[in-house]
């Protein structure tokens, strides 16, 4: 048995009991929500297919206009956490998700390239926070060892997400003329109003903190309560713990800049797919949306095998760069099968999906273990703020490759080079630094004392060479 084994055995009857209650009432709602999310964002990939030529889009226009919703993400993204810091999960959460529903329907106003721009920035202005927010959201109610498998479930909403909004929106499309609207826009509107009716739910569905959780019983709810405090004392030695020493944070930045590379493959691919896909033969847009389903749904299957994983050994530094580096393969292949052999590039582009989504729980557990408290609100914030700038540079890219050349290889590649080089530095920063090695993580082990004495061991003998 591995000693994160046992340290999960540790927790003992209430700590188990307790937090499978825990996932039970939690995990779904925020599955549910991101699911809505990643649909509202990602689902103009498929409008594209029939928008384009009613208003007049060209490839670099899309990818331009697919982008530019992570610039009004990205400069909202802190001062939106902070508002979730300072209100609650409940409340602050409920109104991303009434706003960014709001204009995720407005998409169906787009006229041209002008409406098509500012909406999609006022679309990733309104969802600003809601990642970053959920992510510190999980700090509050699991153990960080505890917490690459629980955001391997939340991260599922990614590939599950397309995997089932691929095929509704490929048959969506074709509601062309009901109601003298295109199918496009049928799109839009029928994929934006959950997120309104969501906002509304999400205050009598949520609970902000462990002591507030009347579901709980008194017992469980005291030993959350309690394992959670403990955790964030023993984390918060001998450091600087304030919303503004997340932003100054060292590793905050890096964190950021290892995520840019992350990202540029995730919505590089994703924005990307249905183009990528109709171009391997001609289909309908319902038959490009159910061949879309194949490659996420493995995917979806492969996080959370790699989630689990990576919570049983502790090894997040090594899962993460692994998955990447499959990615990159993936995307490096399907460039050079895409004009050769179809089943053979979908193939490839399945292996990139599971490397994608894969790396994104053991990555983001990393920052999530490193920083603390209100730190973490700010700091998760500006990761993914800065990170996500990533979904800007790489669909732009793509749709001016595409332009540029008439085909998708070049657009892979550079997601594919983008990737590899992001999982390279991952690993060589990440993995002799406790939060890339769970082993490595004194407050991790603190929790069990089976793992109290490797952990020590190894704290021990990596303090000489760590980066602090």
């Amino acid at each position: 048995m591995t000693s994160l084994s046992m340290q999960s055995a540790g927790l003992g009857e209430l700590g188990e009991r307790t937090l499978r209650k825990v996932r039970r009432r939690i995990m779904p709602l925020i599955v549910l929500l991101y699911f809505v999310a990643y649909l509202d964002r990602n689902n103009v990939g498929f409008a594209k297919l029939t928008m384009s030529e009613d208003i007049g889009l060209s490839a670099a226009a899309y990818g331009l206009g697919a982008g530019i919703f992570f610039l009004g993400y990205a400069l909202l993204e802190v001062p939106s956490n902070a508002g979730m810091y300072r209100f609650g999960a409940r409340k602050w959460l409920a109104r991303i998700l009434i706003t960014w529903g709001i204009f995720a329907t407005a998409m169906a106003l787009v006229n041209g390239e002008s409406t098509y721009y500012i909406i999609r920035f006022l679309l990733g202005a309104a969802e600003a926070g809601f990642f970053p927010a959920i992510l510190f959201y999980l700090t509050l109610w699991f153990p960080a060892a505890q917490r690459v498998t629980v955001l391997g479930i939340f991260i599922l909403a990614q590939p599950l997400s397309n995997a089932l909004g691929a095929p509704v929106s490929g048959l969506l499309l074709q509601m062309d003329g009901i109601l003298g609207l295109h199918g496009w826009q049928w799109l839009y509107v029928i994929e934006g109003i959950p997120a309104i009716l969501l906002g509304l739910l999400t205050p009598i569905l949520m609970t902000d903190r462990p002591r507030d959780a009347k579901w709980l019983n008194t017992d469980e709810r005291e030993w959350l309560a309690t394992t959670m405090e403990a955790e964030l004392a023993a984390k918060s030695k001998g450091g600087n713990h304030n919303f503004l020493a997340g932003l100054k944070d060292k590793r905050t930045l890096v964190y950021s800049a290892l995520y840019f590379g992350l990202v540029c493959g995730i919505y590089g691919l994703g924005l990307w797919m249905p183009t990528i896909v109709a171009a391997l033969g001609k289909f309908s847009t319902a038959e490009v949306g159910f061949i879309v389903l194949i490659p996420y749904a493995i995917a979806a299957v492969f996080v959370y095998f790699w989630s689990k994983r990576a919570d049983r050994t502790g090894k997040r530094a090594w899962h993460t760069a692994v998955s990447m580096v499959l990615a990159g393969m993936g995307l490096l292949a399907a460039g050079y099968l895409l004009p050769v052999n179809p089943v053979l590039a979908l193939i490839a582009l399945t292996a990139s999906a599971m490397g994608i989504y894969g790396a994104i729980a053991p990555f983001l557990s990393m920052p999530s273990a490193a920083l603390t408290g209100a730190a973490a609100a700010s700091g998760l914030a500006l990761v993914n703020s800065l990170g996500n700038l990533g979904g800007f540079v790489a669909p732009y890219a793509v749709g001016l490759l595409k332009d540029a050349t008439g085909n998708n290889q070049s657009g892979l590649l550079f997601l594919s080079f983008c990737l590899c080089v992001t999982a390279v530095a991952t690993y060589l920063y990440a993995r002799k630094r406790p939060e890339g090695d769970a082993a490595l993580d004194p407050a991790v082990a603190a929790l069990d004392p089976a793992v109290k004495a490797t952990a020590a061991v190894n704290t021990a003998a990596v303090n000489t060479t760590k980066v602090s």
